[in-house]
């Protein structure tokens, strides 16, 4: 339940091609430290506007599921022309919730994100594909400093 099927060093590197070979036609984004470093506004990462464009070329739907406030949330649907929520209550409902709105089967959906205890553990427990991608920023809040530490074990680091 706590090992992610791919661990990426970027979302970016999730092509179009890489995710249609493995039958997957949406991706469940998380916000902080996975498509943005923590509680940063601003303008998005450099490529990350082209990466979710190619996406959408392709026909791959690009959802955010984030634990962050609504407004952030929102804040950052706008900028980066995607659809999503928050808080999601991950790992618990957040990522059924989105596959039900996205009207798919789990296996078809990725779950992407820098967190095994809430993306990857909730990923799988939905039975979706999950992705672990390195942290974006070494900026924190503490609890998840401390669970970083969990992760380095889980992960044999």
């Amino acid at each position: 339940m706590l090992r992610p099927k791919a661990q990426l060093q970027s979302v970016t590197e999730l092509t179009p091609g890489w995710l249609m070979e493995r039958g997957l036609r949406a991706v469940l984004l998380d916000l902080d430290n996975t498509l943005v470093p923590y509680k940063t506004y601003g303008e998005p990462p450099v490529g990350m506007l082209e990466w979710l464009w190619t996406l959408k070329q392709a026909g791959i739907e690009a959802m955010l599921v984030s634990n962050a406030t609504p407004s952030r949330v929102r804040y950052w649907c706008d900028k980066l022309g995607i659809w999503g929520f928050g808080p999601a209550g991950k790992p618990w409902f957040g990522f059924r919730a989105a596959i039900q709105q996205l009207e798919l089967h789990p296996e078809e959906v990725a779950v992407v994100g820098d967190q095994i205890f809430t993306d990857v553990l909730g990923g799988n427990l939905v039975g979706a594909y999950t992705v672990l991608v390195s942290p974006l920023s070494p900026g924190e809040m503490m609890y998840t400093r401390l669970v970083r530490k969990l992760e380095a074990l889980v992960l044999g680091r």
